[in-house]
């Protein structure tokens, strides 16, 4: 066992079921929780401290409609000089923690003429654009195989709770294929044209290196976009990272009714 899952089994008193990552501008959505623990990224040995203006850099343990839970506040990218296999190391310390499903969430700028900011889309399938792989290197056979499958690394029966607890609200969701693009500068015009002709439907800079590691390690991935802004090219104006967080604030309260659902339903 890792020194860093040690360390938190030694602070908290429930070990959770369910991870949900709290993507730029979403850090907040941690309050939701009954008899919150705090554990600091600072605190945990050998454990990468978050860069990005957005996330807390901490894990929030406690209840949520009566299930475990643990909520990370901000998240690692490759644009911030990590290895890819860093990045996803606390994939690998929820697995030692008995996490059974991962719900991630991104801000994502929009490619398809089907999205607008503010919209949430349920990531369907990706494309690796990046080409960052947490799996490149020795293969650890005890937590999964050295080749991996990849066609349902988004797990349609978690995809399809999504889509039933957004309904069970009168929630709007749309679906799509996500590209992983690396940053940290945004996208240009002709890369965007170039990914809507590949079949990307909404365009960011993480959330890939996470699904190949939980997927690999037997977790159950879901994932949501939150789109902040029309990908260049597509929309008016700049982009800025302060906009993403706009829209990320605006949607936050839509954004929590969601989890809250998909919680209960799991």
């Amino acid at each position: 066992m890792r020194k860093s899952t040690q360390y938190i089994l030694n602070n908290i008193k429930h070990t959770p079921q369910i991870a949900i990552v709290l993507g730029s501008g979403f850090s907040d959505l941690y309050k939701s929780l009954e008899n919150i623990i705090e554990i600091k990224y600072s605190d945990i040995p050998d454990f990468l401290q978050t860069t990005i203006p957005g996330h807390k850099g901490s894990m929030f343990f406690g209840q949520l409609m009566g299930k475990e839970c643990v909520m990370l506040g901000g998240r690692f990218h490759y644009y911030e000089g990590h290895d890819p296999r860093d990045i996803t190391e606390y994939i690998n310390i929820l697995y030692e923690l008995g996490v059974q499903r991962l719900l991630l969430t991104n801000a994502a700028g929009g490619i398809s003429s089907d999205l607008r900011p503010g919209d949430l889309m349920v990531i369907d399938d990706h494309i690796n654009f990046a080409g960052v792989n947490p799996l490149i290197g020795a293969n650890d056979d005890t937590i999964g195989p050295r080749f991996l499958d990849m066609s349902d690394a988004y797990n349609k029966e978690f995809r399809n709770l999504i889509h039933e607890a957004a309904d069970s609200i009168g929630m709007l969701l749309k679906s799509g294929v996500y590209i992983m693009y690396s940053g940290p500068n945004f996208e240009t015009p002709a890369e965007i044209k170039m990914f809507g002709l590949m079949g990307a439907d909404a365009v960011g800079m993480s959330t890939v290196p996470e699904t190949i590691a939980a997927h690999h390690c037997g977790i159950k991935v879901g994932a949501i976009s939150c789109i902040t802004n029309f990908a260049a090219g597509i929309g008016e104006g700049k982009l800025s990272h302060e906009d993403v967080l706009d829209v990320g604030k605006m949607t936050k309260e839509k954004f929590k009714t969601l989890i809250i659902k998909i919680v209960e339903l799991i």
